[in-house]
């Protein structure tokens, strides 16, 4: 099977469950997703509930991969709730099961994302990644550049401070 993409998709509690669980996943494998491992499902719900808010407002976007039913990948487009920055979005919670890793399934939900961005109409995507992972030259392979360094501005642990990086992709 390949992976299949859903945008949008019913945002109904099977969805938000399995979302949570991928989440977890994500983080205690070691993914830079907002948390630190080890996290539980129910230190993680508070920040999903927050994102789940945005897509059922209508503000954010869902983007979803499937691979034989099983969710394998996803990310929100958010909106920056700023008038003045509408013609562009934010790709945030960026994850891949680990599962899949090596299947070529980031680059697949990046792909996918800018497609949406440009059926938007938005002039391009921001990303921020933690330093220290390397995974600025994942986006970089995708046509993201560095635009912005904040040096030690997220603190992963007393003594362990990664640069907050900016990435960015235009679709113009």
């Amino acid at each position: 099977m390949g992976v299949e993409f859903v945008v949008d998709p019913e945002l109904d509690e099977d969805l938000r469950a399995r979302i949570l669980a991928l989440w977890v996943e994500v983080t205690n494998a070691g993914g830079a997703v907002g948390f630190v491992a080890p996290v539980t499902a129910e230190e993680v719900r508070p920040v999903a509930e927050a994102a789940f808010a945005g897509v059922t407002a209508g503000l954010d976007r869902l983007l979803i991969g499937v691979d034989g039913g099983e969710l394998v990948a996803l990310l929100f487009v958010t909106d920056n709730r700023f008038v003045l920055k509408d013609h562009w979005r934010v790709l945030k919670r960026v994850m891949v099961t680990p599962r899949s890793q090596g299947r070529g399934y980031g680059a697949a939900l990046m792909r996918e994302a800018e497609s949406v961005g440009r059926k938007m109409g938005l002039a391009g995507l921001a990303v921020t990644v933690r330093g220290g992972n390397g995974t600025e030259n994942f986006y970089a392979r995708l046509g993201y550049r560095e635009v912005g360094r904040i040096p030690g501005a997220i603190r992963v642990a007393p003594g362990d401070d990664r640069d907050d990086i900016s990435m960015w992709l235009e679709l113009r």
